[in-house]
C-alpha cells in the first residue's frame, strides 16, 4: 500500500482523469474528498472509494470561490485531521473559440478563474496544513496545449501554462519543508472532455484512431488509468526526492515528433 494512511484532496474528481486518481490513490490506501461542480457524479466516485476499504468524502465546490474553498477544507480536516496529497485537477474550456477572431475578455475571465485561480486558492487553503505538518505532495495537471498547442486557445493554455508556473514557484519556496510540488502535461486522453466536441460513437472512435496514428508515437490514445499511475508516483514516498518537475504523460509528445521516429517515418 503505497498511501496507506495518507489523506488525499483530487479536485474534478467525478469523472475522467480525477476519477481515476481517486480511485487509484484509494487502492493504494488512502482515504480521498472529491471535490466537483456536479456532485452527483462525486458521490458515485466516493461510493467507489468506500467499496475499496477506503473512506470516500464527496464535496461539491466551486473552486473559483474562496469561502467554498474555505469550506472544502474545513470540512476535509473536521473529518479526517489532516491532508497528505493534493491534486489539483479540475479545469475545462466550456466556450467555443479561443482564438484572436474568437477570444472575449469575459471567456479570458471565466478559464482563467477554472484552471487557474482554482488551483491557486485550493493550494492557498492546504498548505498551511502541510506546513504544519511539515510534509505533502501537490500535483497539478496542466494541458499539452501549454506548451505544444495543436490548435489555439489562448485563455486555457495560458491558464495551463500558468499551472507550471505555479508548480515551479510553490516547489521553490516549499522544499524546505519537504512539501514536494510537480506538474503532469497529459497528451490526447480518452475522457468527457471530448463528449462537447464529439459524441461517443464510431465516428469519434475513427477520428481518435485517426489522430493516435498521426501525433502520438506510440500510436493509441491514452485512457484516464494513464495518469493515475504517474500520479501515484508523484503522490507516494516514491518520488521523495522529486520536487519541481515536470512529467510528460503523452505516448511520446512532445519531444518526440511522430514523424521522425524510425519506424513511422516516410523513408521506412
Amino acid at each position: 500500500m503505497l498511501l496507506e494512511n495518507k489523506v488525499a484532496i483530487v479536485t474534478g474528481g467525478a469523472k475522467g482523469m480525477g476519477r481515476a486518481i481517486a480511485l487509484k490513490f484509494a487502492e493504494e490506501g488512502a482515504d480521498v474528498v472529491v471535490t466537483a461542480l456536479h456532485i452527483e457524479g462525486a458521490r458515485k466516485v466516493a461510493e467507489e472509494i468506500n467499496a475499496l476499504g477506503r473512506k470516500g468524502l464527496a464535496i461539491k465546490s466551486d473552486i473559483s470561490k474562496s469561502a467554498e474553498v474555505k469550506d472544502m477544507v474545513e470540512q476535509t480536516i473536521k473529518k479526517f485531521n489532516k491532508i497528505d496529497i493534493l491534486v489539483n485537477n479540475a479545469g475545462g474550456v466550456g466556450v467555443t473559440g479561443g482564438d484572436t477572431d474568437t477570444a472575449t475578455e469575459e471567456d479570458w475571465d471565466k478559464i482563467i478563474d477554472v484552471n487557474l485561480k482554482g488551483a491557486f486558492l485550493v493550494t492557498m487553503a492546504v498548505v498551511p496544513y502541510m506546513k504544519k505538518q511539515k510534509s505533502g505532495k501537490i500535483i497539478n495537471i496542466s494541458s499539452m496545449g501549454a506548451v505544444n498547442p495543436a490548435v489555439s486557445v489562448l485563455h486555457y493554455h495560458a491558464a495551463k501554462a500558468g499551472m507550471l508556473g505555479l508548480s515551479t514557484n510553490l516547489a521553490f519556496e516549499l522544499a524546505p519543508l519537504n512539501i514536494h510540488v510537480n506538474a503532469i502535461v497529459p497528451g490526447p486522453i480518452e475522457t468527457p472532455f471530448w463528449d462537447s466536441l464529439q459524441p461517443p460513437g464510431p465516428e469519434r472512435d475513427k477520428f481518435f484512431k485517426a489522430l493516435a496514428a498521426k501525433e502520438v508515437p506510440l500510436g493509441r490514445m491514452g485512457k484516464p488509468e494513464d495518469i493515475a499511475g504517474p500520479a501515484l508516483f508523484l503522490a507516494s514516498g516514491m518520488s521523495d526526492y522529486v520536487t519541481g518537475q515536470v512529467i510528460y504523460v503523452a505516448g511520446g509528445q512532445p519531444l518526440l515528433a511522430h514523424a521522425a521516429t524510425f519506424l513511422s517515418a516516410a523513408e521506412q
